[in-house]
């Protein structure tokens, strides 16, 4: 689209309050002529569908076509063309920022004085509803010759300058309204992210699990290693923890005999605010009888797949500037063995010494628990020395018992789980385990954990006795993993900041 230049007077040289003084006398003048924000225009078309449908003909085939159409959206640009004319442009929500996009022409001959002389006075930003007459510029220029125009909505606040957009990062995030009008690439990346997920659940549901919701408030937090929100529940007087995790409420369910189902879930942990971490984010996890963890491997392996194929149109993606190649069969590798590839200066016994472990672990200023065994001291170590290097999707499999406290022991090494962790670009992607339906066992772990956190871990889990009394009626051998949507979103989408994939992200107060 051959784009008209900004009207000088609407480009920000004036102090913005001035501005929005000047445009609330705008708004007091109208308020005196009548309605100010009318209700009764409806749009029968959409931008995008006009440019695909009509963008192809020529001019003598448009005006012999006489399509009349009626747009509503919000003015971008505006600039006059003599004392009787004036140019426009009008976006609205279809398609990307091009399509989404229609020029308008405005003239006294079609609207009459009274509608040119107001539309000289509205600006940038303005929400308008558009009726008028198809047909293409000299330039070939799909645009609507306007029989009638109409202010729906009058903006208050004047828009960035449209070469720099929002400029300042954090107020794209504060004002996430402000950077989805102006940005196309913040549009098409929430767009590519719902594209992604209406794929993961129509996956699911062609495989046959069901889609449940659970508590968001929790009496008893559970179902993942982390330190919780915490409130009061004034009614009945009782503390209470915002959700962080669905797990156990979701293996409840298979208790209950609904044998397969997810819940794309929002979680909170009060942790940390990074470019990886957001205190409420966003999962799926799911859960399936008689399956074990090969089979979520290869199961959650799809899922992603799907989701990348559906949202980018293809399972290769570009992640800043290096490739991603999802198409291939997922890497696996154990917690040593990923040490021994990506710091293979340790030798074997000195990843089975703990001495050996917990002195390298000060020299990365990791300081463990005094109850950590050598699987908790060899997690660290990877993490410290191989995670952020797994690029391509490894799944690391074989986590020690000790920090796998959900999740059912191998037989023959009942030293560790039959648990993964996925990696991608040098961060965690996903979760899962074959699940310990050991009511006994799992009593145990739970006290486990109690022990930790008196000993000062406030990540560890709590007892929750109604769970050891649903295991008790029987969990039928099963598998569960989550997801993290936000960072598989970061991956799909290209972007480096968890914050550019969550629409409101958490900042601090902006006083």
């Amino acid at each position: 689209m051959t784009e008209p230049q900004a009207n000088p007077a609407a480009a920000p040289a004036e102090d913005e309050h001035s501005i929005i003084a000047e445009r609330r006398a705008k708004l007091t003048a109208i308020r005196a002529q009548g309605v100010a924000f009318p209700n009764d225009f409806r749009p029968t078309d959409k931008c995008a569908a006009l440019q695909e449908k009509y963008g192809a003909f020529t001019r003598e085939q448009l005006e012999e076509m006489n399509v009349t159409v009626a747009v509503g959206g919000r003015m971008m640009l505006k600039r006059e063309a003599g004392k009787k004319a004036a140019f426009a442009v009008l976006q609205d929500a279809s398609g990307k920022q091009a399509d989404g996009r229609i020029q308008l022409y405005v003239t006294t001959e079609k609207t009459g004085e009274a509608e040119m002389e107001a539309f000289r006075t509205y600006d940038l930003g303005d929400i308008l509803g558009i009726e008028g007459l198809l047909f293409k510029t000299k330039t070939d220029e799909l645009t609507i010759k306007v029989s009638t125009l109409r202010l729906l909505t009058k903006s208050l606040r004047p828009l960035p300058d449209k070469f720099h957009g929002l400029a300042n990062q954090e107020m794209k995030y504060r004002q996430r309204y402000v950077d989805l009008i102006m940005s196309e690439d913040t549009r098409r990346t929430f767009k590519a992210r719902t594209a992604a997920m209406s794929s993961i659940r129509r996956f699911m549901e062609d495989n046959a699990f069901m889609e449940v919701e659970t508590p968001m408030l929790h009496v008893i937090p559970g179902g993942a290693a982390a330190k919780p929100f915490i409130t009061h529940h004034n009614a009945l007087d009782m503390q209470m923890f915002l959700r962080i995790a669905p797990e156990l409420y979701l293996k409840r369910l298979v208790v209950g005999g609904f044998e397969r189902v997810f819940e794309v879930n929002r979680n909170f942990r009060n942790e940390g605010v990074s470019p990886r971490h957001n205190p409420e984010f966003t999962m799926m996890e799911f859960y399936a009888a008689y399956v074990d963890y090969k089979w979520l491997m290869d199961f959650t392996e799809q899922v992603i797949r799907k989701a990348a194929i559906d949202a980018h149109g293809t399972a290769v993606l570009t992640y800043q500037g290096r490739e991603l190649d999802l198409s291939k069969p997922f890497h696996r590798l154990t917690i040593v063995g990923a040490i021994n590839k990506y710091a293979p200066h340790y030798t074997n016994e000195q990843l089975h010494d703990i001495d050996f472990v917990k002195t390298e672990l000060a020299k990365f200023g990791v300081k463990p628990f005094a109850t950590s065994g050598l699987g908790a001291l060899q997690l660290a170590l990877f993490e410290e020395t191989a995670e952020a290097q797994l690029w391509e999707p490894t799944y690391i499999i074989d986590y020690p018992v000790e920090v796998s406290p959900l999740a059912r022991a191998s037989d023959t090494q009942p030293e560790i789980t039959e648990r993964f962790e996925l990696f991608m670009t040098g961060r965690e992607i996903a979760n899962g385990f074959s699940e310990l339906n050991d009511s006994e066992d799992q009593a145990a772990r739970f006290k486990a954990q109690m022990d930790a956190k008196e000993a000062g871990d406030e990540e560890a889990m709590y007892y929750d006795a109604d769970y050891i009394r649903a295991l008790e009626y029987g969990l039928p051998p099963t598998g569960g993993c989550g997801i993290g949507i936000d960072r598989l979103m970061m991956l799909i989408t290209d972007s480096p900041n968890i914050r550019d994939v969550i629409l409101f992200p958490h900042l601090r107060r902006e006083d």
